[in-house]
């Protein structure tokens, strides 16, 4: 059973910058290519920025090409949810922190064997805890 965080818009906001705000909780993204983890190749977790709940791991993260970190599979899938982004003309499928609501990006069906999946992500939604 997940354990929901729950905070005020102004709780959200003293914890998090500006940057952190916009893209996990008002559902944006940060420009492409300019993500801390982008390029990243450290051992570690990456954890949800806002709630601190671990997502992905390194080892199954690849590159993509598209300018944010992309992952193959989250670490347990019960922390991801889901839903369908109908937003800019588009459908995607939204990808959020089980436990907080926090966005973290989308998931395409683009991805590299054995899932097929492209979890691609916003840095800025996430934090690697170092191995």
């Amino acid at each position: 059973m997940i354990t929901k965080v729950q905070k005020t818009d102004e709780e959200w906001r003293r914890i998090l910058t500006p940057e952190q705000y916009y893209v996990t909780r008002q559902k944006g993204t940060e420009r492409a290519f300019t993500g801390e983890y982008c390029e990243s190749h450290e051992p570690g977790i990456y954890q949800c920025v806002c709630c601190g709940t671990d997502l992905f791991e390194s080892k199954k993260k690849f590159e993509s090409g598209t300018g944010w970190p992309s992952f193959t599979e989250p670490l347990n899938p019960e922390l991801i949810h889901e839903e369908q982004d109908y937003a800019y003309g588009m459908i995607r499928t939204e990808v959020l922190c089980a436990v907080c609501d926090a966005h973290l990006g989308h998931v395409f069906p683009d991805g590299p064997p054995p899932t097929g999946l492209r979890y691609c992500l916003n840095s800025v939604a996430l934090k690697l805890k170092r191995e």
